[in-house]
């Protein structure tokens, strides 16, 4: 990494009251009232060690994760950006509430987030579409991000943000907070120092999706960019269901079930979180399965696309197997089974057999996982002191391998082989051309 490079996030905070005064609000358009949070006074942190982010994608997720963010004194959020106005001006208030001035700026196309020389970090809360795209932006503009699960939409696109973050020696935290559970932590803990005899089998378990009708062409309200919604996506008629956030009064938004823009249960909707601690519990973080094999169901028609219910048998090379299924077969959550044992973790609590494993005491000379109490916060730290979060992109990499590797077998209804070393399958031409996705122009990696 270049000497600039490895100096630019100090230089960045050092500067941050001379940028955020002067070349952001000359580029925004708006005075920029600064008080007294922002000059370091009234108990907060001063300008030189915080942390000036942005926040892309303020859907229900999005906001949620802003205000855990507004929550830490060392950040200061400067810029919030959606293709939906409406989301936008929400998100601008809630900040400019909590800092007591009219100081955040909006945007709608998140290029603009990422041009700001004065934003040290970004977190991306889009559709799953649009993740790597936007992180690709954003470390190429010198940014560290936190960005929310799935991670693509192709293992393509995985390896083309791996390799960015490396080159551009970025920070990145995967939007996967169980690793910042003390549950999940224990359960792998207690698996992966023998506890339950060795390891032979893991059950993950998560939500199944569902079909739902076509719909009909509607006109785009005002207020949506629908065209930059679709992004690198194809091209398809607006209908309300298609592109609907998420909201309180509808808990769920159809296109986290059509694959133009997201894998389902299998991928981002649930999948990702529960294959990831099984991937930790097991050991697995720097490899994956050899071999997969299994079946789904999918909608014969209707606006969704993605699996309403499978059954997905992946085989590791140390003999483990994990059975990956919707919850309508397993229980959601992970089961690990040993010869002398099993444990359950889910959020909802954690379960043995035999039961006083729960009592056991990870002793000092034995495996300990790296222990991180609050996700954002663990990425904060990370963009300080430029060390790895808890959950970073080789991490996220090989996790989101698992669910690409889950939905191409079961699309095409066969066996198949992988070589988790080149990460490519085995002897498989067609099953290879499905690791890419193209991009709608003008997108593209």
């Amino acid at each position: 990494m270049k000497v600039e490079e490895s100096m630019s996030k100090s230089v960045s905070r050092r500067r941050f009251l001379r940028n955020a005064i002067g070349t952001a609000a000359t580029a925004i358009g708006i005075p920029y009232i600064v008080n007294s949070t922002v000059l370091g006074q009234a108990g907060t942190v001063e300008p030189s060690n915080r942390i000036t982010m942005g926040f892309i994608g303020l859907g229900i997720q999005g906001t949620g994760l802003m205000r855990a963010f507004l929550g830490h004194k060392d950040v200061q959020v400067v810029a919030v950006c959606d293709v939906y106005e409406s989301q936008r001006q929400k998100a601008k208030a809630i900040v400019d509430e909590h800092y007591g001035g009219t100081a955040c700026a909006t945007y709608n196309d998140f290029r603009r987030v990422c041009a700001r020389k004065d934003i040290d970090a970004v977190c991306v809360a889009t559709p799953d579409h649009w993740h790597v795209p936007v992180s690709l932006e954003a470390a190429r503009a010198g940014k560290d991000m936190y960005t929310e699960k799935a991670l693509g939409l192709s293992l393509t696109w995985d390896k083309a943000l791996q390799e960015t973050c490396h080159r551009y020696g970025r920070v990145f935290q995967w939007g996967t907070q169980q690793r910042s559970d003390r549950n999940f932590r224990y359960g792998c803990e207690l698996v992966l120092n023998g506890r339950i005899g060795k390891l032979h089998t893991i059950l993950v378990g998560v939500p199944h999706d569902f079909a739902f009708p076509n719909q009909p062409t509607q006109p785009v309200p005002e207020g949506l960019d629908y065209d930059m919604w679709l992004g690198p996506a194809p091209w398809a008629p607006y209908t309300y269901q298609r592109c609907r956030p998420w909201t309180k009064e509808e808990s769920y938004s159809i296109w986290y079930h059509i694959s133009d823009y997201c894998l389902g249960g299998i991928g981002g909707y649930w999948g990702v979180h529960h294959v990831d601690i099984a991937q930790w519990g097991h050991g697995t973080d720097g490899t994956g399965p050899i071999e997969i094999e299994g079946a789904a169901v999918f909608p014969e028609d209707g606006l969704a696309d993605c699996a309403t219910g499978w059954k997905v048998y992946h085989r590791y090379g140390d003999g483990v197997t994990m059975i990956y299924m919707d919850n309508k077969q397993h229980k959601q959550g992970v089961t690990f089974q040993g010869t002398e044992g099993w444990i359950h973790v889910s959020r909802s609590g954690i379960w043995a057999e035999p039961e006083s494993l729960l009592t056991s005491v990870i002793r000092h000379d034995e495996i300990h996982l790296i222990e991180s109490k609050n996700h954002q916060r663990n990425f904060l730290d990370a963009v300080k002191t430029r060390d790895k979060t808890i959950c970073p992109i080789d991490v996220a990499v090989r996790t989101d391998t698992i669910c690409h590797l889950t939905d191409i077998c079961t699309r095409l209804g066969r066996k198949l082989r992988w070589d988790p070393e080149k990460e490519d399958f085995v002897n498989d031409s067609e099953a290879s051309r499905m690791l890419t996705r193209p991009m709608r122009s003008p997108w593209h990696l």
